[in-house]
């Protein structure tokens, strides 16, 4: 019963396709019905990969179409794609069976219209103008007088005519020209990598530095001057350490890299103008100016004479201005003598002990041990010099032993030499033998001169020449205030001390003085 309710066994006569197969399949309809086509549309993700290929996606508002563009191609579309742009593009159909999906190779791509290029524009000079490249606190002030004026456009063109003449009339400069293409696929990457070309120069190099920068073309139309639109040129313009003056267009052409040059010139002729002032203008304006420095200068000294004149009326005498300065000289010269000997004193008692430490036994024990040790280096030394020089007497003789009769002069020669060589050292050993001695006698009288220095600026002959010392508590009293203050005194002289009692009593009354004192 079971067999009545069955669905019947399905037709076996419907191909079979593998993956490859069918895939193939669809990617060659695909191709074939649609082998050259032209598609409008808003241009969404835009990849750029290292290996050179553009991907991007073409949209509107239903649909999206995956798009390719070969590293081959894309460096010759007109123009680069970016998001939100809505452009036309050109290519072929085909599919990528790795993903299941149909793509269009790209061949060439054109903007939809003037409004879409004028809307690109504005969209990518409201970003730059964000990122502050349009600001004019990053314009430079133009030189008044450059030395070196780089000019960046193409060389077989009226404007680089146009250019040299207007400086040619006006002020005759050094000028240097970076050829550049000034229209196609080429124009923005040789436009930028001039400018960066121009301030890579070093400024003491054999080409010199530019001091100003002109980036000129003559008018066309916006396809014509969209590469100084591109976006690696503006900015490069807005990196340029060098003043830069953008002359694109005629005055009514308007381009990005306007807004980000340090000025705008209507016309490349105009351009040539705000560079450099007219000569004869410049040589007019000095000497009228060097009439007006004369005339300034003398009224200047006649001025400054005549306020001399009145000055020196108010001023007062000569004596009555030196006589202060004089009666502090006289006072001051007063005080010399005393400061002179307390800085003598002082020092005399600094040096006491120091000299105390000159002994004449020290210093000679220092040169015996000198001398000692001068007499071992200099026997080690003659040891020395003996076994080297039979050393190579042994190794002269067994090469001499060696040689030919035909060397004989050559040993003989030899010989001498060894001679003289044993001469001069016994020379050499005789003065080394002399040298201690001749040490020891310099030692010996720079001793004795030390020590008639020390006895020369010892206090002790200072007292034989009627001076003394007084000591209070042990210590050296130079005032009589410390002296008043003191306990007792103890007076040194020549030959002695004498301590003296205090003129004050226990109980503070004064009393007679000592009748006499005690000689130590």
């Amino acid at each position: 019963m079971s067999d009545l309710f069955e669905d019947p066994a399905p037709s076996r006569n419907t191909p079979e396709f593998t993956v490859s197969e069918l895939s193939g399949a669809v990617k060659r309809v695909i191709e074939g019905e649609f082998g050259l086509v032209r598609v409008r549309a808003e241009i969404g993700r835009v990849s750029r990969p290292a290996s050179g290929h553009l991907y991007f996606d073409l949209k509107d508002d239903r649909a999206v179409i995956a798009a390719i563009c070969w590293k081959g191609q894309a460096g010759r579309l007109s123009v680069r794609p970016e998001e939100g742009m809505e452009v036309v593009a050109t290519g072929r159909m085909t599919t990528f069976p790795g993903q299941s999906k149909y793509q269009i190779i790209v061949e060439d791509m054109a903007p939809a219209g003037a409004g879409a290029l004028m809307a690109m524009l504005e969209k990518r000079r409201a970003a730059l103008a964000a990122e502050g490249l349009f600001d004019a606190a990053r314009k430079r002030p133009l030189p008044f007088l450059p030395r070196v004026i780089g000019v960046v456009t193409s060389p077989s063109g009226a404007v680089i005519r146009d250019i040299l003449h207007r400086l040619r009339d006006r002020f005759p400069s050094h000028v240097l020209i970076w050829p550049v293409a000034v229209q196609g696929e080429k124009c923005a990457p040789e436009v930028a990598a001039a400018i960066r070309g121009f301030n890579a120069l070093p400024e003491d190099g054999p080409i010199p530095r530019p001091d100003l920068l002109i980036v000129a073309r003559g008018g066309g139309s916006l396809e014509d001057l969209w590469g100084f639109n591109e976006e690696i040129v503006v900015r490069a313009a807005a990196e340029s350490r060098i003043p830069l003056i953008s002359a694109v267009g005629h005055e009514t052409d308007t381009t990005l890299i306007d807004h980000a040059a340090d000025r705008r010139a209507p016309t490349p002729t105009a351009a040539a103008e705000m560079a450099v002032p007219v000569r004869l203008d410049l040589l007019a304006g000095l000497d009228g100016q060097g009439a007006r420095l004369s005339r300034c200068a003398a009224e200047t000294i006649r001025r400054r004479d005549q306020r001399l004149r009145d000055l020196a009326r108010a001023l007062p005498r000569p004596e009555s201005l030196a006589a202060g300065p004089s009666q502090r000289f006289d006072l001051w010269s007063t005080r010399l003598t005393g400061a002179l000997g307390q800085i003598v004193a002082a020092r005399r008692a600094r040096l006491e002990p120091l000299g105390a430490h000159l002994r004449p036994r020290l210093l000679a024990d220092l040169v015996a041990r000198q001398k000692d040790r001068l007499a071992d280096r200099s026997r080690g030394l003659e040891t020395c010099l003996g076994r080297r020089n039979e050393r190579a007497r042994d190794r002269f003789e067994a090469l001499s032993a060696r040689l030919a009769p035909a060397f004989a002069r050559l040993i003989a020669e030899t010989e001498r030499t060894t001679r003289r060589n044993a001469a001069a050292l016994e020379a050499l050993a005789v003065r080394l033998h002399l040298a201690p001695e001749a040490r020891l006698a310099r030692l010996s009288d720079r001793l004795e001169a030390l020590d008639r220095l020390r006895q020369t600026l010892g206090y002790r002959e200072t007292l034989k020449r009627g001076y003394a010392v007084v000591r209070a508590d042990g210590e050296v009293v130079t005032t009589r205030a410390r002296a008043e203050r003191a306990g007792s005194l103890e007076v040194e002289f020549q030959d002695g001390r004498l301590t003296l009692a205090s003129r004050k009593s226990r109980k503070g009354r004064e009393e007679p003085p000592p009748a006499q004192g005690s000689l130590l």
